[in-house]
Protein backbone atom coordinates (compact mmCIF):
# COMPACT_ATOMS: atom_id res chain seq x y z
CA UNK A 1 0.00 0.00 0.00
CA UNK A 2 1.00 3.56 -0.72
CA UNK A 3 0.62 6.75 0.60
CA UNK A 4 -0.83 9.40 -0.99
CA UNK A 5 0.45 12.72 -1.13
CA UNK A 6 -1.18 15.88 -0.27
CA UNK A 7 -1.08 18.66 -2.85
CA UNK A 8 -0.05 21.80 -1.63
CA UNK A 9 -2.73 24.44 -1.26
CA UNK A 10 -1.88 27.43 -3.48
CA UNK A 11 -2.97 30.32 -2.35
CA UNK A 12 -4.83 32.66 -4.64
CA UNK A 13 -6.68 35.89 -5.26
CA UNK A 14 -10.23 36.30 -7.03
CA UNK A 15 -11.87 39.07 -8.98
CA UNK A 16 -15.67 38.36 -10.22
CA UNK A 17 -15.98 40.95 -13.69
CA UNK A 18 -19.56 41.52 -14.90
CA UNK A 19 -19.69 42.15 -18.62
CA UNK A 20 -22.92 42.14 -20.26
CA UNK A 21 -24.36 40.95 -17.37
CA UNK A 22 -22.24 37.97 -17.57
CA UNK A 23 -20.15 37.38 -14.27
CA UNK A 24 -16.49 35.81 -14.48
CA UNK A 25 -14.29 34.69 -11.82
CA UNK A 26 -10.54 35.71 -12.44
CA UNK A 27 -7.79 34.46 -10.10
CA UNK A 28 -4.27 35.32 -9.30
CA UNK A 29 -1.47 32.97 -7.47
CA UNK A 30 -0.29 34.51 -4.84
CA UNK A 31 3.31 33.78 -6.01
CA UNK A 32 3.02 34.54 -9.28
CA UNK A 33 5.36 36.73 -10.79
CA UNK A 34 4.51 37.97 -14.73
CA UNK A 35 6.52 40.36 -16.89
CA UNK A 36 5.68 41.92 -20.22
CA UNK A 37 8.08 43.36 -22.19
CA UNK A 38 8.06 45.03 -25.60
CA UNK A 39 10.71 44.91 -27.89
CA UNK A 40 9.59 46.39 -30.84
CA UNK A 41 8.92 43.74 -33.08
CA UNK A 42 8.20 41.43 -30.71
CA UNK A 43 6.73 40.85 -27.18
CA UNK A 44 7.72 38.55 -24.23
CA UNK A 45 5.88 37.17 -21.45
CA UNK A 46 7.69 35.95 -18.91
CA UNK A 47 6.66 34.44 -15.97
CA UNK A 48 7.08 31.52 -13.03
CA UNK A 49 5.12 28.41 -12.81
CA UNK A 50 2.35 30.15 -10.69
CA UNK A 51 2.52 33.17 -13.45
CA UNK A 52 1.57 31.01 -16.16
CA UNK A 53 -1.11 28.81 -14.38
CA UNK A 54 -2.41 32.27 -13.57
CA UNK A 55 -2.23 33.24 -17.48
CA UNK A 56 -3.61 30.18 -18.92
CA UNK A 57 -7.13 30.40 -16.11
CA UNK A 58 -7.42 33.88 -17.62
CA UNK A 59 -7.32 32.73 -20.78
CA UNK A 60 -9.98 30.17 -20.37
CA UNK A 61 -12.06 31.92 -18.63
CA UNK A 62 -12.49 34.30 -21.52
CA UNK A 63 -12.81 31.42 -23.56
CA UNK A 64 -15.85 30.03 -21.34
CA UNK A 65 -19.00 29.21 -23.20
CA UNK A 66 -21.15 32.69 -23.17
CA UNK A 67 -18.44 34.97 -22.39
CA UNK A 68 -19.46 37.76 -24.70
CA UNK A 69 -17.04 38.77 -27.87
CA UNK A 70 -15.31 41.65 -26.56
CA UNK A 71 -15.22 40.47 -22.97
CA UNK A 72 -11.40 41.59 -21.48
CA UNK A 73 -9.09 41.72 -18.93
CA UNK A 74 -6.77 44.52 -18.37
CA UNK A 75 -3.23 43.64 -16.62
CA UNK A 76 -0.31 46.80 -15.86
CA UNK A 77 2.26 47.12 -13.96
CA UNK A 78 2.20 46.70 -10.65
CA UNK A 79 -1.88 45.47 -11.17
CA UNK A 80 -1.54 42.22 -12.24
CA UNK A 81 2.09 42.28 -13.76
CA UNK A 82 6.04 43.06 -12.22
CA UNK A 83 6.88 46.63 -11.90
CA UNK A 84 8.15 48.09 -15.25
CA UNK A 85 6.05 45.52 -17.24
CA UNK A 86 4.07 46.75 -20.23
CA UNK A 87 0.46 46.45 -20.55
CA UNK A 88 -1.20 43.31 -21.60
CA UNK A 89 -5.34 43.04 -22.01
CA UNK A 90 -5.99 39.55 -22.75
CA UNK A 91 -9.45 39.92 -25.25
CA UNK A 92 -12.06 37.96 -26.41
CA UNK A 93 -12.63 38.57 -30.30
CA UNK A 94 -15.23 36.04 -31.68
CA UNK A 95 -14.99 37.70 -35.24
CA UNK A 96 -14.30 35.66 -38.13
Amino acid sequence: MTAEQEQPLIASSTMTVTSDGVPRVFSWDDSARINVRNLGAEVVIEANAAGLRTLARHLLTLAEDGTPDGSHLHLEDSNGLEDGSVSLILERDDDE
